[in-house]
C-alpha cells in the first residue's frame, strides 16, 4: 500500500433482498492523488463509497486503505452533531484522548485549512451549505486523515459554492498529500481531478483520464 492510498479487489456487495449493488469490483487510487468516482443514479457509488469505509460490510473481495479515514456525507446536517463550528472538528478528536492544547491547535489548523478560522465559535445553524461540508473535511483534517472520501459533497450546493469546493479540496489533497475519492454525476467537476472512475450497474467499466471520461459520457448524451 506505499503508492496506494485505497485498494479495492474484487468486491462484491448483495443487499438483503437479493440485489447485487457491487459486482466483481476492482480500483487503486494512488497515495496523493484526488480521483473521482462517475455514475448515474443507482450505479452504486454511495455504496461503493461506504464499503470502503466500513459502513457496509462486503460479501467478498478486500479492501486496503491507509489509515486513519474521513467520510464526508452528501448532507452535512447527518454528520455535524454540535453546536458550535469550533466544537464540532473538536468532538471527532475525543477518541484520542490529547492534551486540551493539542486539540485547540488541531482545530485551529483544520479550520485554517479550509477558510473557516474566522467562524470558529459560529453556530453550526447559522453556516450556508458550503460552510458546513467544509466543517466536515475539517474534521478529516483535524484528526490528520490520510483518506477522504466525498459522497456527492456538492449536491446540495448552488452551482458557485460547488466547483469552489471541489477546487478547495483538491487544494487540500495536494496541499497535504492525502488520497480522495469524490463520489459525483457532474461532468464539469472532472476538470478538477487526477482521474476517474466509471461504475454502471454496480460494475467498473472504465477508469482512467478524467477528461476521455468526460468526453465518452458527452459523447452518449
Amino acid at each position: 500500500m506505499s503508492a496506494v492510498g485505497i485498494e479495492v479487489k474484487n468486491l462484491n456487495f448483495t443487499w438483503p433482498n437479493g440485489e447485487q449493488a457491487i459486482k466483481s469490483c476492482s480500483l487503486k487510487v494512488p497515495k496523493g492523488e484526488f480521483w473521482m468516482l462517475l455514475g448515474t443514479n443507482g450505479s452504486g457509488k454511495s455504496t461503493l463509497l461506504r464499503l470502503i469505509v466500513g459502513l457496509l460490510a462486503p460479501q467478498s473481495g478486500e479492501i486496503g486503505v491507509l489509515p486513519t479515514v474521513g467520510f464526508v456525507f452528501q448532507n452535512p446536517d447527518h454528520q455535524l452533531v454540535m453546536p458550535t463550528v469550533g466544537a464540532d472538528v473538536a468532538f471527532g478528536l475525543v477518541k484520542e484522548q490529547l492534551p486540551q492544547a493539542l486539540v485547540k491547535a488541531r482545530v485551529e489548523e483544520a479550520l485554517r485549512a479550509v477558510n473557516l478560522l474566522s467562524l470558529q465559535c459560529r453556530p453550526i445553524y447559522a453556516l450556508s451549505g458550503g460552510q458546513k461540508q467544509r466543517v466536515a473535511i475539517a474534521g478529516a483534517i483535524a484528526r490528520h486523515c490520510e483518506v477522504l472520501l466525498l459522497d456527492e459533497p456538492t449536491a446540495l450546493l448552488d452551482p458557485d459554492s460547488q466547483l469552489d469546493l471541489v477546487a478547495s479540496v483538491r487544494h487540500l489533497v495536494k496541499s497535504r498529500g492525502m488520497t480522495a475519492l469524490w463520489v459525483t454525476h457532474r461532468l464539469e467537476e472532472l476538470n478538477y481531478c487526477d482521474g476517474a472512475f466509471l461504475l454502471e450497474r454496480g460494475s467498473l467499466v472504465d477508469a482512467g483520464d478524467a477528461e476521455r471520461l468526460k468526453q465518452r459520457l458527452i459523447d452518449r448524451g
